[in-house]
Order: structure tokens, then sequence, then C-alpha cells
């Protein structure tokens, strides 16, 4: 038997080459994922061991904020020549060093990077641990000399003597370049511009006597764990966060891990849905092979091979070619990984492809999904091989399944639809956004799997409905073609089930981005009145200059700032939440519209107020008059009077809770901070037309604030949710890569399958040209037949999501139906090109062979 089974593998491996492919996508990206993350997280574990200071003292703070506040906390320098005295220490550093501090060259264009990678503004000082060298010109001295790292030099095309303005909080001030530094370790990618201590100390952090932190070196022989323990016993207990060398990497790999995650899952996406979509590939190719060895397989079982016999080499065929499928997805996902990291390179962060880490769990995790997958998809066509009666050897082998009712089907199918339908329904009548969504994703994988399971049963009605025009159009051509697409249901669905799960997931999120687009922009209709947004393009605060040079601009009337700070509330029902509060002057009301539910904006934004999102409110038995104890960044508590409830139609100001407070509240709590946005209103007299370029020429200096009116602020929201769009475009391709792959297996396996029937209908007069088109036809009334299905889902999902979405205040449903139609219309392109092989295959038949063909 096993000698059996390798020779019939063999035998077939043009046919399995298919199959095996979406195994190499699936196993790719899995292992692809695995290797760029293990190498960029050990890259990355390296340089901030080797340059974490043995223990750092920094400010205290335990809030974390999802928008910066700009604010610099600092502590006393003089705290390193305290620490210097303490038993077991070497050494202590002052550090003085802000990031994202916007530096521009003399043409005003941003020398920082585009690819979200800080610009990190820092003093000079060469240690064990730096990261950097300087390697020509000299260091820095005086408040007009600084050094620039040789990656952001080259790509900028700077160089020694040229001149740069630092964009500090406490203001701007102009650099001239005396030296190159070059980095020793990876490089993440950030521009790094250094200065004298004394110089760094005042112009980036406001005053001499400040630093944001202190670093450490202990003695020869000394644990890092153990001078840790003398640093805080020196300063007290919660007075300065204090952290070992280790304790520091782990929570700079933890900062970095947010990004690593997001490259990972995305891929890791691509692997499920390659593994998802290759499943129905992977049963449809042995049903066909099975249905076809019928003969050969009664022949096994008269000849004395038992059911779990000719089970067993079905399933080693399967293991086969997933071994085979593994091995090269494997290879595939390392060149992948190298892809990865060159790309990284050439956006800033230079990896090194000769330290790409392939761990043990790579391998493992690739073959265990590559045999796995293809293991559980060949089992069913397993079992039904090994019911295979001895007496098939004696009869002309039949296409196993085709006659076979459809009842447990049907049954199964209306059970577990109607299971998911019921989901959705309690998805779209829930009043909590929890509940919604979890119902939403368990209706989502129910409607799936019940689609999959009844769509044999929709291919007659549907197929006829799609392909009821064709014999009109191509006579009786067009009448095989329909006829071919139908006479297997079983077959037909699940070719067209690889198709339709990608376009469900493109049907849904097309009218989940839709509606979102569409909520924004009545959003953004109803409560922006200002004529202006003046914001950064990546949301960092900016400077209190670009403030008050607005302000002077001419034809500037009103300016409202907008600012953040992360916050924490102690509620009445006992919960703490932290999140980010938004603060605003008090002329609000005159750049936007906002809804209340009790209250007005002046109780909003008074001293030693807040409001809040009424929702939110009420899910935490909070009410006008209530006092409300708050927790602001470096231990700075009070208690606030809940002034105002704003009714927004979802989460407030979009963060958790919608709180909102006065300038004078931010300001007393959150020293320091800079401003996020500027609600600009042009003066009585001049047209917001002829306001906009003198903004514009204002803040050429500052490149990286926009000036934005309500159109591209409404560009803005689409194009973020583009970018998730994109995503699902590319899911989608993925998807039709393999599906495409499906349909050129199923027809290519069935043209051998009817091998004698076409040469008879050659015999009989059909032309290769006629038989190109028949199996043409048949491909793209597949295809067409899975985007319908496909589509339908899709649109159920995505208007499910709305009503999610709803429930946050997005309330507008839009459905796309330009690109479901463009959709359709593409899948019938789809099968236009997965037929072209296989029919070019079948033309060329020899007519007489093909007749005798057993």
């Amino acid at each position: 038997m096993l000698k059996a089974t390798l020779r019939s593998f063999l035998a077939h491996k043009g046919r399995l080459l298919l199959s095996a492919l979406a195994i190499v996508l699936s196993v790719a990206f899995v292992a692809g994922s695995l290797i760029f993350s293990d190498t960029v997280t050990r890259t990355f574990d390296r340089l901030f061991a080797s340059t974490a200071a043995d223990v750092t003292v920094e400010p205290k703070n335990d809030l974390k904020s999802q928008l910066p506040t700009g604010a610099t906390e600092t502590v006393p320098a003089s705290l390193a020549g305290r620490l210097a005295k303490v038993e077991g220490v070497a050494a202590t550093h002052v550090d003085a060093s802000v990031q994202n501090a916007p530096v521009v060259d003399s043409a005003n264009k941003s020398v920082g990077p585009t690819t979200g990678a800080p610009t990190i503004v820092t003093n000079w000082q060469i240690t064990e641990r730096s990261p950097v060298k300087l390697t020509s010109g000299h260091a820095p001295n005086g408040d007009g000399e600084a050094l620039l790292d040789a990656d952001t030099a080259d790509k900028k095309h700077l160089g020694i003597g040229d001149t740069l303005t630092v964009q500090a909080q406490p203001g701007s001030f102009k650099v001239r370049i005396v030296g190159i530094a070059t980095f020793t370790t990876t490089n993440p990618g950030a521009a790094l511009i250094f200065l004298d201590t004394p110089t760094a100390q005042t112009k980036l952090l406001g005053r001499p006597g400040l630093a944001t932190s202190i670093s450490v070196d202990a003695a020869k022989g000394v644990d890092n764990a153990a001078l840790k323990r003398r640093v805080s016993a020196e300063l007290g207990t919660g007075a300065y966060d204090v952290k070992t060398a280790q304790e520091q990497a782990k929570s700079s790999a933890e900062q970095l891990g947010g990004f690593l995650d997001v490259i990972k899952y995305v891929m890791l996406g691509f692997a499920g849905i390659a593994v998802l979509v290759g499943i129905f590939l992977i049963v449809n190719t042995f049903s066909m092979l099975i249905a076809q060895r019928t003969r050969e397989l009664g022949l096994l079982r008269a000849l004395g091979a038992d059911r779990r016999q000719v089970r067993r080499s079905v399933l080693t065929e399967a293991l086969l070619l997933g071994l085979v499928g593994s091995t090269l997805g494997l290879a595939a996902g390392i060149g992948l990984a190298v892809g990865l990291i060159k790309l990284m390179t050439a956006f800033g962060m230079n990896l090194k492809s000769t330290e790409m880490v392939i761990g043990w769990p790579t391998p493992v995790a690739a073959y265990v999904v590559g045999v796995g997958v293809t293991y559980i998809a060949a089992y069913l066509p397993a079992r039904r091989a090994a019911g295979v009666s001895p007496m098939a050897a004696l009869s002309d082998a039949e296409v196993a399944g085709v006659g076979r009712p459809l009842r447990v089907r049907a049954v199964v199918g209306a059970v577990v639809g109607a299971a998911g339908a019921a989901a959705l329904a309690g998805c779209a009548s829930s009043t909590k956004t929890s509940t919604a969504a979890s119902l939403l994703g368990l209706g989502v994988v129910l409607t799936l799997i019940a689609t999959v399971i009844a769509g044999p049963l929709l291919v007659r009605p549907v197929i006829r409905v799609l392909g009821g025009a064709f014999p009109a159009l191509f006579g009786p051509v067009g009448r095989m073609s329909q006829r071919n697409a139908l006479r297997n249901p079983r077959r037909t669905g699940a070719t067209a089930a690889a198709l339709m799960v990608g376009l469900a997931l493109v049907g849904g999120m097309s009218v989940a981005s839709a509606s979102m687009s569409k909520s924004f922009d009545q959003q953004i209709d109803k409560t922006l009145g200002a004529d202006f947004v003046l914001q950064n393009a990546n949301f960092v605060p900016f400077s209190h200059e670009v403030t008050d040079k607005v302000r002077a601009t001419d034809g500037v009337g009103l300016v409202v700032r907008q600012r953040f700070t992360p916050i924490a509330v102690r509620l009445p029902d006992g919960k703490r939440v932290e999140t980010t509060a938004a603060a605003y002057d008090p002329r609000l009301d005159d750049v936007a519209h906002i809804t209340y539910a009790g209250g007005d904006t002046a109780a909003a934004l008074g001293e030693g107020r807040i409001a809040m999102d009424v929702n939110f409110a009420k899910d935490h038995d909070v009410r006008i008059g209530s006092t409300i104890p708050v927790e602001f960044p470096a231990g700075r508590t009070t208690e606030l009077t809940v002034g105002a409830l704003t009714d927004q139609g979802g989460g407030g100001f979009g963060t958790q809770g919608g709180l909102v407070l006065g300038f004078g509240t931010i300001e007393k709590y959150v020293p320091g901070g800079q401003d996020s946005a500027l609600y600009v209103n042009a003066a009585p007299g001049t047209s917001p037309e002829k306001l906009r370029p003198l903004l514009e020429k204002t803040l050429e200096p500052y490149p990286q604030v926009q000036v934005r009116d309500q159109a591209d602020y409404k560009k803005l929201v689409h194009d973020q949710i583009a970018v998730l769009l994109y995503l699902v475009y590319a899911l989608l391709g993925l998807a039709i890569v393999i599906a495409v792959l499906g349909v050129v297996n199923t027809l290519a396996l069935s043209v051998v399958e009817r091998t004698r029937e076409i040469g008879l209908l050659r015999a009989i007069g059909l032309g290769r040209r006629q038989l190109r088109r028949m199996i043409r036809l048949e491909s793209v009334v597949i295809a067409v037949f899975g985007a319908v299905l496909g589509l339908a889902l899709g649109v159920v999902w995505g208007v499910c999501v709305q009503q999610v979405l709803a429930l946050q205040g997005m309330k507008a449903l839009a459905i796309p139906w330009t690109t479901i139609v463009a959709v359709v219309i593409g899948s019938a392109v789809v099968g236009i090109v997965a037929a072209l092989l296989p029919a070019l295959r079948a033309s060329r038949m020899n007519v007489l062979a093909a007749i005798a063909h057993e």
C-alpha cells in the first residue's frame, strides 16, 4: 500500500501542485511574520540592553496617554551629585532629552523622519553605552552648535556648516552643525540632534538645573538590582521611577512591541485568509481526485485492501503534500522576511538580514500549519475514499457524490444559518457596544459556516439565473457550460466558496468604511464651526510660538486652543478609568457646535469643573454636580465637579468618556503642555479664502503644522479609513490569487474527468474555439456565483458592523454600490483568466485518444 501510495502521489503531482501553492502561501506568511518579528525584537533587545544605564531615575508617571501632551516631565539635575555619593555608584550622568521636537533646515524643510520614528534632541555625552560615536567635526560647545546623526545627514543632504532650527517647547532656536555622529548599533530610524548639556537644559527644558532623567553607572561587582534598592532608599519610595537596565530595556521593548504587533498580526491575518481559502482548495482537489480514482480504489479493495488502508493511503498523500508545501513555504517565508527587513531599511530602520533570527518555533509553526491544514482538509475525502465498494472496480468510474441527496447539508446549514441570523439580529438590536460586538463576531462565523455548508443547495437556483442568458447569447455552447456548472453542486459550491470568503470580507469592510466616512462627514458638518483647524500632520503638539504667531496673523479673528492630557478618574460606582481628556479655551461655542444633555460650555470649562459624555456618565452613576477625584501626570491629584454632560451621539470628543476641561484647569495641573490643535475663525471683513494663504505663509517655518478647512478635515478622515480598506483589499488580492488557483484546479481536474465526453463532443463537430468558450463560460458563472454569495453575505455583515458603530455615534449607513458592481465584473474577469490554461489544454486533446480514454 505504501508503494501504491507513493506511485499515486507522483502520478498526480501536477494536479496537486496548485493545492501545494495554497499551502506555500499560508506557511510563507506565518514563517515570514515570525522571522521578521523575532529579528526586529532581538535586534532592539540588544540595542536597549547595550544602551540602557545600570540604573535610571525618571519622573514618576503612572498615566499613559494615547495622545501626547507636549509637556516634558523633569527631575532636578542636582540628583546626579546626590546619587554619586550612594555606595556602589561609579558615575552619574544628567540626561536632557526631548522627543518629537520639530527640526527644520534653512529652507524650512523638516529634518525628521517621515516614517513615524521620533526626532530626538538630546545632550551630548559619551559613555560606554552611547549608541553613536563622533566620526567627523567636533563635539558641540555652546548654544549655537550641534551634532547630527550620519543617517539623517545623508538622507536630508546636510553637512557640517549647515544651519538647523529646533522648535522646542520654550521656543525655537538656531544651531550650526559642527559634527557628524555615526550609529554604532542599529539605527531605529530616528533623527538625532546633540547639544551640549547646559544648552540642552536651557533651550529644551526651559532653565538650567533640570534633567529628563539621571543615568547611574554601577561600580564593578555591584548588582543592578542591589544598586536600585540603594538609589530608591536615598530618593524615598514613590518620589521617582527607578529602573534597572533590564527593566528599562523591557519598558522600551514594550513600547516598540505595539509597532511590531501591528506588522505581525497583519501578516498573520494574510496567513489566516490563505489557510481558510486553501482548505476549500485542498478539499475540492482531493474530492475530485478520489472521484476520478473510484475504479482504482475499488480495485485495491477487491485485491484485499481494507477501508483503513485506503483511508491511510489518501491521508499519506495529504501528508506528503503538506510536507512539500510546508518546506517550500518555509523557504518562501525566509525570503519574505528578508524582503521586509530590506523594506524597513529603506524606511530608515537599519536592520541586517545577516542577523536574521530563525528560532525553533518558526519551523514548528510552519509545519504544524502546512501539514495540519492539509491533513484536516483531506480527512473527509479520505473517509469517502474508504467507503468505495470493491464492486466499483467492475464498473465504470463515476463522479462520487453527484447524485447523492443534499438533505443533511440542508438541515445542518439551516440550523447553523438560523443561529447565525439570530446572533446578527441580536447584534443589530443590542444597546451595549460590547454585547453587540460579541454577537457580531459569533454571527459572522456562523453565517459563513452556514453559507459554506448550504452553498451546494444554492448552486442550481442561483446559477440558473446567472447563466440564464447563456443559451440565448451563445447557443448550445452556452447551454452546456451552464449545465456543466450545475452537474455537481458540491464541487461548484466548494470552488465558489474560496472566492466567496474573500469577497464577503471585502463587502463587509466596504460597507463599514463607507458608513464610517459618511458618519464622520455628518459629524464634522454638525460639530465643526471653525473656518480652519491647524494641526500637526501626525497629531503631535506644537510649541506656543506657533499659537502666538497665528494670533498675530493679519485677518485672524478668534483662536481657540485644544490640548490633551492623560487622566484617571475615580467614579461613583467604584471604577477607576484611565483615559485622555481634552481642554479648550472658553469661546469653544464659537468654533464648534456642542450638544449638551445638561449644563453648557461655561459650566463645562469653568475653574474646577469637568464635563463628560452623557452615556459614560449614566454607565458610572455620574450626575451634574457629582464630585470626581482626578489624577493627572506626575502624581498631581484634585477633585473636580461635573459641570456639564455632552451628547454628541457617541463617545463625546473621540476619547473614552469624552472628558473635557477648561484651560485654567489643565495649565494648573499639567504645566508646560503644548497645543494639539488651533480652531481659527477669520476676523470680520476677512473671508476664509483670503485668510488661508496668510495662515500658510505664517506657518512656513513650521512645515509639520497643516491648515485644514472642513473639506480638508474630511479628506484626512477618509484617508485614514482608506488605510484600513487598503489592507482589506490586499487580503482580497491574496484570497483571489488562491481562489483562481482553486478554479484552475477544478477546471483542470474537470477536463481530465470529462476527457471521453470532450472527445465525443469534438467528434460530433464541436470546434476548438467553441470548446474553449464552453469552459470559459463555466468558469465565469462559477466565479460570479461565488462573488454574489460573498457580496450578499458581506453586505449583511457590513450593515451589522454599522449597527455596532452606531452605538459609538456613527449612525449613517452607506452601501458602496459602485464597488460592489465593480467586484462582480472583476469576478467575471477572474473566471475568464482562471479558465485560460484548462481551456487551452482541453482544446489540444487528440480526439481519438480522448474517446478511448478510460
